[in-house]
C-alpha cells in the first residue's frame, strides 16, 4: 500500500507542482467555460485527458514511441493557447453544448502530448522492465486525476465567487480567464528551444 502512495503523490505533484504550471493553465483553459452543473461533462473531460496522458506514458514505456523533448515542450504550450482560443470563440454561446466527441477527441490528443513531455522523467524514476513499471503508471494515473480534480474544483468555486460577488457574466469571465491564459502561454512558446535550431 505504501508503494500506491508514492506513485499517487508523484501524478499528484506532477499537477500541483507550481513550477511546472503548465498543466495547470491547461486546466483552467478546460474548466473556465463550465459551471458546477457541467460536473459530469467536465469529469468525463478530465478523465479523458488522464487516458490521454497515461497512454502516453504507456507507449514510451514499452518504447513504442519517442518524441524528441524540445518538440514536446514546444507542443504543450500550443495545447494551451488552442484550448484557450477555442474558448474565445465560443464564449458566446449560452451553454457548452458543443459535442463532447469533439472536444472528447482534442482533450485526449492534447493528453497525450502532455504525458509525452513527462515521460523521460517518469522512465528514469522507474527502473527494471517495462512490465515492472504497470501497477506505478496506474498509482501515478490515479494521482493525475486526483489533482486535476482539484484544480477543476478551485477553478469552479473561483468562478462562481467572482460571477456572484462581482456580478461577473459567464461570457465575460471565459473571456477574461481565458485570455489572461493566452497571456501567460504566448511566452513560453516565444521563449521556446525550438527556435534556437
Amino acid at each position: 500500500m505504501s508503494d500506491f502512495w508514492i506513485y499517487f503523490k508523484i501524478g499528484l505533484n506532477h499537477v500541483l507542482d507550481l513550477n511546472g504550471y503548465d498543466h495547470v493553465l491547461f486546466l483552467i483553459a478546460l474548466t473556465v467555460p463550465y459551471a458546477f452543473k457541467d460536473w459530469k461533462r467536465i469529469l468525463l473531460l478530465v478523465t479523458i485527458f488522464t487516458i490521454g496522458h497515461t497512454l502516453a506514458l504507456l507507449l514510451s514505456v514499452f518504447n513504442m514511441i519517442t518524441v524528441q523533448a524540445n518538440i514536446v515542450e514546444f507542443l504543450i504550450p500550443i495545447t494551451i493557447l488552442t484550448t484557450a482560443f477555442f474558448n474565445l470563440f465560443t464564449a458566446s454561446k449560452s451553454s457548452k453544448k458543443e459535442s463532447i466527441t469533439f472536444v472528447g477527441a482534442v482533450t485526449l490528443f492534447f493528453g497525450v502530448i502532455h504525458g509525452l513531455g513527462f515521460s523521460n522523467y517518469f522512465k528514469a524514476i522507474l527502473p527494471g522492465k517495462p512490465t515492472d513499471k504497470l501497477a506505478p503508471l496506474l498509482e501515478f494515473a490515479f494521482g493525475i486525476e486526483a489533482a486535476q480534480i482539484i484544480v477543476v474544483l478551485v477553478v469552479l468555486i473561483f468562478s462562481f465567487i467572482v460571477q456572484t460577488l462581482f456580478h461577473f457574466s459567464k461570457r465575460d469571465f471565459t473571456l477574461t480567464l481565458s485570455a489572461f491564459v493566452i497571456g501567460v502561454v504566448i511566452p513560453l512558446i516565444i521563449e521556446s528551444p525550438i527556435w534556437k535550431r
